[in-house]
């Protein structure tokens, strides 16, 4: 076998060695196989030349340290002791009389430090002594903590055992790099299988690796070391050196250590399994004993682990220890805790907190089941998927929610309220992933399945309506989804009462419905409800309150309120990095809001970094297939659109409509907010057989979906009249365009940035056909408008302040 992976260890070994002016002892620590006798050996070989004196490698365990290193010196050196001295008398003059030159002792495997210290040399500096112990020998002597192989050179020291079919290696190199990480990178555990399939030559890599994990620390390969390997004990056998040197309380809590999942396990978690005993002694515990024999590791201040086959190692004994019924059901119970006071919404300082315990909580959902009750058998999985959700990992989170549901019909029954519980979580989880024919069918049977157990009166049932609305509104099916809202709010009113937060929620939720649709006035007075009361009940330091925050910035910002909005929208969003951190959705979202924001007042210099950072920050969290990063393409596109960058803006539009119609389908307004817009850039350049079939599509669809009562009708109507106005079609034209600002002073009342922009386009219409006098008015009340609301120096005012300058030139000319 070669030695590799341990060059910095020979060389601080040998500092140690070498610093002390007295005799140097210096140990070599670690758990059982990581390898300090072979880095002695190995030592000892590199240093014969500096050690002219001898090396002298003794056998500390066999407890006979002195007749050793006089056999040693009677033996090689001809030294002989007087007749008559005991033994400690004898060595004392070997070590008097030993050949002139530096010397090096090795003392391989001291257990207690104390029985071999009388034998060593007292006082000359030429000689080293090097000791090999799994254990901590005190304060007095050097250390050299060994630990276990980094990675690469875990897969080199395999790959040593394959130089004459290097090929087994690269065939399965991924498999290679798995059995390593299932080895824990352990050299001796390493050796022990590099051996057995260089003798089992039609052995493949990935069979190796399923038998490690059927058969565990019982397999043949762990513990049959070769009669040519430094280690003579297997894996198993290594271990149990260690495991006789505990009592019950010791080997209880690596017991217990060993339930844990095979990550860092905060000691406050350790201590909360076993209340009844004393903190003090626990610590005495770890630290004298599992940290003393390098079976624990520590990793952090209070975070500690298990090596991968120590784990399995304890697990192994725990079979056969009276309280390991008792000790999991105990991890269980706190582990269900921790899970159960993860918020819904929770924060970055929420999630950092709970981050070291979420591996162990899903080694409970996904190995300790059994052992948690009825009543809390969802949390675990509810606490992981919330987790991950918080990420933006919905893959992972939807995953846990699948689990959840398989869990708990095959615990509790199919007619359970857990299992409803279930349905609405995995339910949302399509939905925030905009798979909404999935989230579908799996809301309605929520809902079924709570009416049915529950009643009519309950709250799950208010949460399944508010779901199934949220669910509609984003399909853009806002008639299906209105009265859901109004019934999961007065439920929640009823049965909560007016000053709870779900209740705000419910009311949140009706009010962004009525502002998509265009409802403004309805939705206003909602919003400011649910501001005031988040702030009474949440505080101003909440998530939901910088939900509100948002929500309320963009009606502001559809009804051209913009002076209001901007404070508003960098409240929400300062307010989001703070409390969920920078990789947050809804921070991607208030960039993207902010940024839409700054696009509608011209600012596209302001614009452009944030939805760039929008995008990228979607894309990183919810991968390339997500309607939100549609959203976000579609948003950049625009501004390029609107800078005149009409290359760049095609392939980001193309790209946003294809995405859209994938995820969403046909039948969704994003889908035809999509169509509508690269209609637009066709049209901005003179591409009017490209645009026509498009603006006519978008404005069929928007119709269909939305009614006509809707801005973005409207919208539509004004787009397609453009085109006409250009093709020189002006009856046609005017039609669409009178419609069009009908509809937008309908919706959206007479101040509103849209209604100018009508009243510009008309007049320039009846300006193009020299209707001056009927067009001159229209362009003074789209100025009276923009002016206060946009400011003189904003694009769209500069544009209607032109059309009105250009018309008067035309009339003042002779």
């Amino acid at each position: 076998m070669e030695f590799v992976g341990r060059e910095v260890e020979l060389q601080n070994l040998h500092q140690l060695l070498q610093e002390n002016e007295q005799v140097a002892i210096a140990a070599v620590a670690g758990m059982g196989g990581v390898g300090k006798t072979e880095l002695a050996l190995q030592y000892a070989r590199n240093h014969r030349e500096t050690y002219k004196g001898g090396i002298c490698w003794l056998l500390a365990k066999s407890g006979d340290v002195g007749i050793q290193v006089v056999q040693f010196a009677r033996t090689v050196l001809d030294l002989n002791p007087p007749e008559g001295l005991d033994v400690l008398a004898q060595v004392q003059y070997c070590w008097r009389h030993w050949c002139e030159g530096n010397v090096l002792l090795v003392l391989d495997d001291v257990g207690e430090y104390q029985q071999v210290k009388p034998y060593l040399p007292s006082s000359s500096s030429r000689f080293k002594v090097l000791i090999t112990t799994r254990q901590y020998l005190g304060a007095s002597i050097k250390q050299l903590s060994l630990d276990v192989l980094q990675p690469e050179a875990a897969l080199e020291l395999l790959k040593s055992f394959f130089k004459e079919t290097p090929q087994r290696i690269e065939q399965e190199l991924a498999v290679a790099n798995q059995l390593c990480e299932r080895l824990g990178y352990l050299p001796l555990g390493l050796e022990l299988v590099g051996r057995y399939l260089k003798r089992k030559v039609d052995l493949f890599l990935t069979e190796m690796l399923r038998r490690l994990e059927k058969k565990r620390q019982q397999k043949p390969a762990w513990d049959k070391p070769e009669g040519d390997m430094t280690a003579q004990r297997g894996v198993l056998a290594a271990f149990e050196l260690s495991w006789q040197e505990l009592n019950d309380d010791d080997k209880q809590l690596g017991c217990l250590l060993s339930l844990f999942a095979a990550a860092p396990i905060p000691w406050d978690l350790v201590e909360q399994c076993l209340p009844q005993e004393d903190e003090e002694e626990l610590e005495e515990i770890r630290d004298e004993k599992l940290l003393n024999l390098h079976l624990l590791q520590r990793k952090d201040e209070g975070v500690y682990q298990l090596h991968p086959l120590l784990r399995e190692f304890f697990q192994y004994k725990l079979t056969g220890l009276e309280q390991a019924e008792e000790l999991k059901r105990s991890l269980c119970r706190v582990m269900v805790a921790v899970a159960k006071n993860i918020p819904e919404t929770p924060t970055l300082e929420q999630i950092t907190a709970v981050s070291p315990a979420i591996p162990h909580i899903a080694e409970i959902a996904n190995n300790l089941i059994q052992y948690v009750s009825d009543k809390d058998l969802t949390w675990v999985f509810v606490g992981n998927a919330t987790f991950y959700r918080y990420k933006g990992l919905y893959d992972q989170a939807s995953s846990w929610c699948k689990h959840c549901l398989k869990v708990t019909k095959k615990h509790l029954g199919e007619e359970h309220p857990d299992v409803a519980t279930s349905l609405n979580n995995l339910a949302e989880l399509y939905r925030s992933q905009g798979r909404y024919s999935k989230a579908e069918p799996f809301h309605l049977e929520a809902l079924a399945l709570r009416r049915r157990l529950l009643g009519e009166k309950h709250t799950d049932v208010a949460q399944s309506l508010d779901n199934l609305a949220l669910l509609y509104k984003s399909q853009g099916r806002y008639s299906e989804a209105e009265p859901l809202c109004l019934q999961a709010s007065k439920l929640w009113q009823c049965q909560l009462g007016a000053e709870h937060p779900d209740f705000a929620t419910s009311l949140n939720n009706l009010a962004e419905l009525y502002k998509y649709q265009g409802r403004y006035s309805e939705a206003e007075p909602l919003h400011l409800k649910v501001l005031a009361l988040r702030l009474s009940l949440l505080g101003v330091e909440h998530p939901d309150f910088a939900i509100s925050l948002n929500n309320l910035a963009e009606l502001y910002r559809s009804q051209g309120r913009y002076s209001e909005a901007e404070p508003l929208y960098l409240q929400a969003l300062a307010l989001r990095q703070r409390l969920l951190g920078e990789e947050h959705l809804d921070v991607a979202q208030s960039l993207n809001n902010l940024a839409g924001f700054y696009y509608f007042q011209g600012r596209y210099s302001e614009a452009e970094p944030l939805y760039l950072q929008a995008l990228a920050l979607r894309q990183r969290l919810l991968g390339e297939e997500h309607p939100d990063v549609a959203q976000s393409l579609n948003n950049l596109a625009a501004l390029h659109h609107s800078q005149g960058h009409y290359s760049e803006a095609e392939p980001l539009y193309l790209q946003a409509l294809e995405l859209t119609r994938h995820l969403l389908g046909d039948e969704h307004p994003d889908f035809t907010n999509s169509l509508n817009n690269l209609a637009v850039l066709y049209y901005s350049q003179g591409r009017y057989s490209e645009a026509e079939p498009l603006y006519l599509q978008a404005l069929e669809l928007t119709q269909h979906l939305l009614g006509d009562e809707h801005p973005d009708v409207a919208l539509s109507l004004n787009n397609l009249a453009l085109l006409y106005k250009s093709k020189g079609q002006y009856s046609e034209a005017e039609l669409l365009y009178l419609k069009a600002l009908e509809f937008t002073q309908h919706l959206l009342g007479e101040k509103h940035p849209d209604v100018a922009l009508s009243l510009n386009d008309l007049a320039y219409l009846y300006d193009s056909q020299g209707r001056y006098s009927e067009a001159e008015p229209l362009y003074i009340q789209a100025l009276s408008i923009l002016e206060p609301l946009l400011g003189i120096n904003h694009a769209n005012t500069i544009t209607v302040r032109k059309n009105l300058a250009d018309l008067r030139d035309r009339l003042s000319s002779p």
